[in-house]
């Protein structure tokens, strides 16, 4: 079980550093990406069904991921694994890297199912999944709403534009969580006194034999352009008047 972690920002706006190398992240919450959040409470579901022996929570990043693998072991997770990044290698770490983590992690710990968010609401790139199959050459069920586990395979319910999906695949697979696949349980105050009980394994990447070098380079972050007031009018003449002298129509 994969989860990412998010930078929940306290502060009324999310400010851009001023080399516009990316955004402020100092001295703000970190919390757990949304989504991953509901592919744990859906992997815990399922060892609560006795469908499997062991859920492993894991997050890539600084030290604060701990925080977010810690939540994860309060919602019923049994260990967690820190893949520590840090610095500049933390800044530029993507879809790929992440993938490429998770893949090495999969085979290492000999895993049936890998279950994580359909994407993270941070760069809502959507590629995390999907290539994490790929490196392993396994099946994928993504945009998950529903998933059950018949002997061997996995039925997931896919949400697609036209509506739904059903699809059948082998295990071991991945599968990424959709919003309506379940709503995550709150972490109870015996439960996140367990987690601090529970083991964190912490590695690096090169412990897994896995470059992280970003094949991508953020040439410039800035901010969206300041937003000028609204105008009330007082009928549609007037409406149609003010269009006309923004040069809208």
């Amino acid at each position: 079980l994969a989860s990412r972690t998010v930078v929940a920002c306290s502060r009324p706006q999310v400010r851009v550093k001023p080399d516009h190398s990316g955004v402020v992240t100092d001295g703000v919450k970190h919390s757990m990406n949304p989504f991953c959040e509901i592919a744990v409470e859906e992997a815990v579901k399922l060892k609560e069904k006795k469908l499997f022996k062991e859920v492993v929570a894991v997050s890539c990043g600084p030290a604060q991921a701990t925080e977010t693998i810690r939540t994860a072991l309060a919602m019923g997770c049994d260990r967690g694994i820190h893949v520590e990044v840090t610095g500049k290698d933390y800044e530029s770490l993507g879809p790929l890297q992440v993938s490429k983590i998770f893949a090495a992690l999969a085979k290492k710990e000999e895993a049936s199912l890998v279950i994580l968010g359909k994407q993270a609401i941070d760069d809502d790139c959507n590629q995390t999944g999907q290539m994490t199959a790929a490196l392993l050459d396994w099946p994928q069920g993504t945009f998950a709403s529903e998933v059950e586990i018949e002997g061997d395979k996995v039925k997931v319910v896919r949400e697609i534009d036209g509506g739904l999906e059903t699809i059948k695949i082998n295990m071991p697979a991945v599968v990424t969580a959709d919003l309506r696949l379940n709503t995550p349980r709150y972490a109870t105050l015996p439960n996140i006194m367990k987690a601090k009980k529970k083991k964190i394994a912490n590695m690096k990447p090169a412990d897994l034999g896995v470059d992280i070098v970003s094949r991508l380079e953020v040439l410039r972050v800035d901010e969206p352009p300041t937003r000028l007031a609204g105008v009330k009018v007082e009928t549609v003449d007037d409406l149609v008047a003010k269009l006309k002298e923004s040069g809208t129509i």
